[in-house]
């Protein structure tokens, strides 16, 4: 294993205090807890506080997306693990504006039971109203019929800019909560892993696969796709996500669709703009119209290969808030260009 890092024990708290350091005037620390990243202007009082979190390893996820127009505060666990329930609590106390707090995160177990324990807290010893919106977004790991049930992954990201973009006007605890919901709905998202990832404290890889093959469907912490293979082209790789993407979210011609392509954390650049140009020329023969597109690396896995592909279904509701301005140390928007 060859990682730059001292300890690795401290290799998320230096992560974190590294991020701070770099972004002062848009982060800092919850009051005496590392594990706990919120804006640097929290609480904004009046407004609906977004709170987020999970398993370090990921960045830009969780905390990447703290800022105007996006999440208040962010949770922090170790790589892969959930963030504990009194990062959360400590978290909703420094954001929370007077207006209640949405919590807005992946569709993971650990993470599930500790934020709802930190929820359950929250309303009995703080009186701060607390609702829950979970990202589910991964196609491979549930029907459609069971889209709740689905683990979440880079899908997230639409999640953050649409809901973060409806409390930033100061909507009602309900309003942002319908529209996190709606989004979290109308999303679906497929990768495909080409290498595995290692983790820090272990100095292993997360799971074994050949040099010359691939796998469709695999989760961000290595769990099992849909198929292994012999490794493809962008071409073929690309047919088969849209395939599946277009089918669960029923998309049919004249539909529109924001489409993010997504690095794992391991691929160059151009290669993922190979992939998005797959995916528009596969979207524009179907006859679906690509509103915004999004190309980078959003959700990774620490150096794990691969890539994921979001497609988002669009209506007049939606699509003003995706245009929003909106800015964090890892994503900025301007508003519609």
């Amino acid at each position: 294993m060859k990682k730059i890092m001292n300890d690795p024990i401290a290799f998320v708290d230096e992560t974190l205090e590294g991020i701070v350091y770099a972004h002062p005037n848009q982060l800092r620390f919850t009051d005496g807890e590392k594990r706990g990243i919120v804006r640097a202007d929290a609480p904004v009082k009046s407004k609906v506080a977004i709170a987020t979190g999970g398993g370090s390893g990921h960045l830009p996820l969780f905390l990447g997306y703290v800022g105007k127009g996006l999440a208040d505060g962010s949770s922090v666990g170790n790589v892969f693990t959930s963030p504990s329930a009194d990062a959360i609590i400590n978290v909703v106390k420094e954001i929370h504006g007077g207006k209640g707090v949405l919590f807005l995160y992946g569709n993971y177990f650990g993470d599930k039971m500790n934020f709802d324990l930190a929820a359950e807290m929250l309303e009995e010893d703080e009186n701060i109203i607390v609702k829950t919106i979970r990202v589910s977004d991964d196609v491979a790991s549930a029907p459609r019929k069971n889209w709740q049930n689905r683990r979440g992954v880079a899908g997230i990201f639409f999640a953050y800019k649409i809901a973060g973009a409806c409390a930033e006007t100061m909507a009602s605890l309900d309003k942002v909560k319908e529209i996190a919901e709606k989004t979290a709905a109308n999303l679906a998202t497929m990768g495909v892993a080409l290498t595995s990832c290692i983790s820090p404290a272990s100095g292993k890889s997360t799971f074994t696969i050949g040099e010359d093959e691939m796998e469709i469907g695999m989760g961000i912490h290595g769990e099992p796709g849909i198929k292994r293979s012999k490794l493809e082209g962008a071409k073929e790789i690309s047919e088969e996500i849209i395939q599946y993407l277009t089918e669960d979210l029923a998309l049919k011609s004249g539909d529109e669709v924001a489409v993010l392509i997504n690095g794992s954390g391991a691929t160059p650049l151009e290669e993922l703009y190979i992939v998005n140009r797959e995916v528009h020329l596969l979207l524009f023969k179907r006859n679906i119209n690509i509103y915004r597109t999004y190309v980078g690396e959003y959700a990774t896995s620490m150096e794990m290969a691969g890539c994921s592909v979001t497609l988002l279904k669009l209506d007049e509701v939606l699509k003003p808030y995706l245009d929003a301005p909106a800015e964090s140390p890892f994503f900025k928007q301007f508003g519609r260009e």
